[in-house]
């Protein structure tokens, strides 16, 4: 077995006996959630706790970072600690922050992202306060099935495991896909041989929920009538069949789409949208907001055009994604809109070949909404750029502080940071920031 990387004192090594019980004092929050405490000089990740508290631990293995440990008890709560809504919480990986206060959720998540920019060397500019989305809003979910000896489990992965927490009900979810929950199983056990496993993505477009299952292997007759039956008996938008990506249509009552600014856009299987549609709501507001008075945008990373369509209403604006179906959905759309004559599209792989200085100087302001990883290749090249005002969404407040560094060392200014908490519960913090030039 090779040698860890000699990361920690020796003497922390030596001191951690695994499965030993310690007291701990919690002295923060990580990026994920986990409460961070010291011991011997090394750290500890205490999952379900909070700063301040004070508790007994079950040392566990080593990670990159630290220590894991499971927690025993809580000796000293903390005043933010409340009970959590969810029974589920704490076997289920999909929230880690169930057990904290509404505004100490929030308070945190604003914090690292100002920790984030900090880490950075960027300081100076205003955070402004956070908006917070209600539970039972979340739109989209990727639940798994398994089928077991005793029956067929439906839920989403424990924390740190690939074994299923088997649940009833999600507080997170739309009504709507909550309700589908117990049917769902039912599904799962007509579509599942004997120890097998599948996936059921499941969205809940503006004209019916759409439901794709993620398989290993093609469906045969039985699965794909079992698939249509499914739709017809719960109403159903429609139901595909994936395996490896290629998307296999089962069976549809009525096409799936989503309303961006009034205007009815369709829905590939599978396509990326806003988590919530206030969530959404807000993150448009704040874009078209920071734009401000610009005469033509370009929209990188647009997607289905979440947020090129409410910019249309106001200026010119060219939407850049490299996902085909999306882009051809966004140009669908585009055709029927009442801003038709505004909005232009092109489909371009922005990681791999990002828009140039010269390519966007025909923009008053970048709009640019990527994938966790950032955009750091298409940063440099708008900081290269004549653009005067840039606006970042994210959901990664580690990669936007990179790329933030980025355009605030080729002239630009942080001037302000909207968080928008569409992932409640959850570690996740979704944000906009508006930049502005100031060197020419």
């Amino acid at each position: 077995m090779p040698k860890r990387t000699a990361r920690y004192r020796p003497r922390a090594r030596s001191s951690h006996r695994e499965g030993a019980l310690v007291e701990l004092t919690i002295e923060a929050l990580g990026a994920r959630g986990d409460g961070l405490a010291s011991h011997d000089g090394t750290r500890v990740f205490v999952p379900l706790t909070l700063p301040a508290e004070r508790v007994r631990a079950r040392l566990g293995e080593w990670r990159a970072d630290g220590i894991a440990a499971q927690l025993i008890d809580i000796l000293t709560p903390s005043e933010a600690r409340r009970q959590p809504p969810c029974p589920h919480f704490g076997s289920c990986g999909g929230c880690q922050l169930q057990h904290m206060a509404t505004e100490a959720e929030a308070s945190w998540k604003s914090d690292e992202i100002a920790r984030a920019l900090a880490r950075r060397g960027i300081v100076d500019f205003v955070m402004r306060p956070i908006v917070t989305v209600r539970p039972a809003t979340r739109r989209r979910t990727r639940l798994v099935a398994r089928s077991v000896g005793d029956g067929t489990q439906l839920g989403y992965h424990a924390r740190a495991s690939h074994s299923i927490v088997d649940v009833e009900s999600c507080a997170v979810l739309e009504p709507r896909l909550d309700r589908l929950l117990p049917a769902l199983r039912d599904l799962a056990a007509a579509l599942l041989p004997a120890g097998a496993e599948c996936a059921l993505v499941l969205t809940a477009a503006d004209s019916g929920i759409d439901l794709t299952v993620e398989a290993t292997a093609p469906a045969d007759m039985q699965r794909r009538e079992a698939l249509a039956r499914f739709v017809a008996d719960h109403d159903l938008a429609r139901a595909g069949w994936c395996v490896r990506g290629r998307i296999d249509p089962i069976a549809e009552r009525r096409p799936a789409y989503v309303v961006f600014d009034g205007l009815r856009v369709p829905l590939p299987p599978l396509a990326f949208l806003q988590a919530s549609r206030e969530g959404e709501a807000a993150i448009a507001a704040a874009v078209v907001e920071a734009v401000g008075d610009a005469a033509s945008v370009v929209d990188l990373f647009a997607g289905l055009g979440t947020l090129t369509f409410p910019l249309a209403r106001h200026m010119r604006v060219h939407a850049v994604d490299g996902d085909a179906d999306a882009i051809a959905a966004l140009a669908a759309a585009a055709r029927q809109s009442a801003h038709a004559g505004r909005i232009t599209w092109s489909e371009r792989d922005l990681a791999a070949e990002p828009l140039s200085a010269d390519e966007l100087a025909r923009f008053d302001a970048a709009v640019f909404d990527p994938p966790r990883a950032g955009a750091k290749a298409q940063s440099e090249a708008v900081g290269e750029s004549v653009i005067k005002n840039a606006v970042s969404v994210s959901c990664n407040p580690s990669t936007f502080a990179r790329d933030a560094r980025i355009l605030v060392d080729r002239g630009f200014a942080l001037d302000w940071v909207q968080p928008i908490d569409q992932f409640v519960w959850s570690s996740r913090i979704e944000l906009v920031a508006r930049f502005v030039r100031t060197t020419s």
